[in-house]
């Protein structure tokens, strides 16, 4: 009998290493025994792979069956109003978010993201049918769902056709969180009070500038650059 010496599992006598810790078996008074039959087996087992399209399958099914089964809910047990289209709505959102991971991945990332600010309207538009208000969906949700979409966007599409860094990318960044919160503010004022008077969106506007001013430097400057790079191993 022998044990291994780096993890100390009791050994086989006709192993040529340890089934735990792969060390290879060098136990001169032990020789490995070629003739007595291994407890091991030879041939390795193979899971078969899991595929996109049994993942889509899944995913559809949890997220059919659960609108199904709210809006039947709605309709027959719990009347009281009609609480089940937000479910609905969001099963559909979350399926619509899917497509381009489980479904089709060849889709282009702008289509994708095109699909997912329609979805996000469309369940801004369930809500506005319930609870339309003073046309906040039109003059507030609309608006900043379309901000958001081009932003996405812009930032796909730079990702995509032009060649880029890590600097770069987290200068567009930040370049495109202060225009999305100003935005924001923009149409809430004008929806709200019919003028613009920038508050929080100033604080985060003059934060992001900072530092999109900052990275601007760096990267037109080859030593502070590849200093940066140097520091933060990329």
């Amino acid at each position: 009998m022998s044990y291994c010496v780096n993890c100390g599992v009791e050994l086989d006598n006709t192993a040529h290493s340890c089934p735990l810790c792969h060390t290879e078996i060098n136990n001169p008074k032990q020789p490995i025994d070629l003739t007595s039959p291994t407890p091991y087996p030879r041939k390795k087992g193979e899971l078969e792979v899991l595929k996109k399209r049994d993942s889509a399958i899944v995913t559809s099914v949890v997220l059919g069956s659960t609108a199904l089964s709210c809006g039947l809910l709605n309709l027959f047990v719990f009347q009281n109003g009609r609480w089940s289209l937000y479910i609905i709505g969001a099963c559909l959102l979350l399926w619509i978010f899917c497509i381009p991971i489980l479904i089709y991945s060849k889709l282009p990332i702008f289509i994708s993201i095109f699909l997912d600010g329609i979805a996000a309207a469309m369940y801004c538009g369930i809500i506005a049918y319930q609870y339309p208000g003073k046309g906040w969906y039109q003059n507030l949700a609309i608006p900043i769902i379309l901000l958001t979409t081009i932003l996405i966007e812009i930032f796909a599409i730079y990702l995509k056709m032009f060649k880029n860094s890590i600097l770069s990318r987290a200068c567009l960044f930040f370049a495109e969180v202060a225009v999305l919160c100003s935005g924001i503010e923009i149409f809430i004022d004008l929806y709200i009070k019919h003028n613009v008077s920038l508050s929080w969106s100033a604080v985060v506007l003059t934060c992001c500038s900072i530092i999109v001013v900052t990275l601007t430097t760096i990267i037109k400057q080859t030593r502070l650059r590849n200093e940066v790079r140097r520091r933060a191993h990329f």
